[in-house]
């Protein structure tokens, strides 16, 4: 029987790396959904981020990824995707998929995801990661303030860039009981609120705090208009 050889350092850093960021970074700072704890072990955020910046996937704080765009910071992801209150087989809407990393972690929760991405560079980035990890998002470019309404309704939208009033098209297209987290405000004074669907003109709030996002623009960005 051939001999396995222990991992190397290299290949051993980087679940070392995950299960440390999880314990240093989520759990210290509360969060306690066990699915979203364990998806961000799984997931290596490392596979989202320009190589060069791969040394600093798991420091807790924003990155880079092109496009004038970011990847949140670690608590911030587990945060608003906690905030989701998700079970096995949910639909899920992400607006602004960004690199991709959010709906890889929202995808190994076992939820059915949909993203939307107006950049059309970072859209077919993310798509080849998520490929890679061999998990299969279904990713549209378009303007996130119109959602998916072909694929709705949804049990969770997830919105990562931030607008002054929430998308009317976004709300209706929830389920009863559907949950919306979205950040709200002017740069400064952005929230993390939570929508929870009570009726069809019902909707209960509940704010997670201060935030900083990128914001939520309307239209695409193509090949030819970046």
């Amino acid at each position: 029987m051939p001999r396995r050889t222990a991992p190397t350092r290299r290949e051993a850093m980087p679940a070392s790396a995950r299960a440390r960021m999880v314990e240093t970074q989520l759990v210290a700072r509360g969060i306690r959904d066990a699915a979203v704890l364990d998806a961000m072990r799984a997931v290596p955020r490392e596979a989202f981020v320009p190589g060069a910046l791969a040394v600093e996937a798991y420091c807790d704080g924003p990155l880079p990824i092109g496009a004038g765009q970011t990847i949140s910071q670690p608590t911030i992801v587990a945060l608003m995707i906690e905030a989701l209150a998700l079970r096995p087989g949910d639909r899920v809407l992400e607006v602004g998929a960004g690199c991709g990393y959010a709906a890889a972690v929202l995808a190994r929760m076992g939820a059915q995801i949909f993203a939307i991405e107006r950049h059309a560079a970072l859209s077919e980035a993310a798509g080849a990661r998520l490929a890679a990890l061999g998990l299969t998002v279904p990713l549209r470019i378009g303007d996130g303030h119109a959602g998916w309404p072909e694929a709705a309704p949804f049990d969770a939208i997830l919105v990562s860039a931030a607008g002054p009033t929430i998308p009317e098209a976004l709300k209706a297209q929830l389920k009863p009981g559907g949950r919306l987290v979205i950040p709200v405000g002017p740069p400064g004074g952005q929230r993390l609120l939570r929508l929870t669907r009570r009726g069809p003109d019902r909707f209960e709030s509940r704010d997670f705090g201060p935030v900083s996002f990128v914001p939520l623009l309307r239209g695409v960005e193509t090949a030819d208009n970046t």
